[in-house]
């Protein structure tokens, strides 16, 4: 493998194409849709040896950054997509593989104009549905008052999920798990976060 492309970095067809078996040894895995920086996603990995993790970033840059760390820290099951999240899920990945998922503060896109370009979406999140095991778990977060609405209104009309916050669409409570970096720097500046968590139905 060569100094720009990383053994745990996995071209998009390329598992497409051969499997996940064959590509990252497991048949299921826990998916994590725009990783950025990957802290939270090496650090699960590192935590959970018996699970397999995917990265999906549009950020090749960060792909290349978050693999080389992997490597260095000799992780053997978590490995990284350069694509959209929609493709992934659309075009790569089987139907009932994840078994748990992260979307960690996504761009909030605050301009209406460009809301469009949101990751939570409802087409996506109907994606996401058809990739998570039944009993799988999906975690989304933000720091950011307009999107935690919009994510809000969009899943609330998801009858694919059980919200484990009901009555209550999010909780404001820090999750037991590492911050990523986003998260650090944000709640030193006083920003409220917003934790949405949820179950796939049968």
């Amino acid at each position: 493998m060569s100094d720009s492309q990383p053994a745990p970095v996995v071209a998009a067809e390329t598992l497409r194409e051969r499997g996940l078996l064959a590509c990252l040894g497991a048949e299921r895995v826990v998916l994590e849709l725009g990783f950025g920086r990957a802290e939270l996603l090496l650090e699960l990995a590192e935590q959970n040896p018996a699970r397999v993790y995917l990265g999906v970033e549009v950020s090749r840059k960060r792909v290349l950054k978050a693999g080389r760390r992997a490597e260095r820290r000799e992780l053997g099951n978590v490995f990284m997509i350069h694509a959209p999240a929609g493709y992934v899920l659309e075009r790569v990945l089987p139907a009932g593989v994840v078994e748990e998922a992260w979307v960690n503060c996504p761009d909030p896109w605050p301009k209406k104009r460009h809301w469009r370009r949101r990751l939570v979406q409802a087409p996506l999140v109907d994606l996401l549905a058809r990739a998570l095991l039944p009993g799988a778990l999906l975690h989304v977060s933000t720091d950011h008052e307009g999107y935690r609405d919009w994510i809000t209104e969009v899943m609330a009309k998801q009858s694919a999920f059980e919200n484990l916050h009901a009555p209550a669409p999010f909780s404001g409570e820090r999750p037991a798990r590492r911050e990523t970096a986003y998260e650090e720097e944000w709640r030193a500046e006083g920003r409220t976060m917003a934790y949405f968590d949820y179950r796939r139905l049968p």
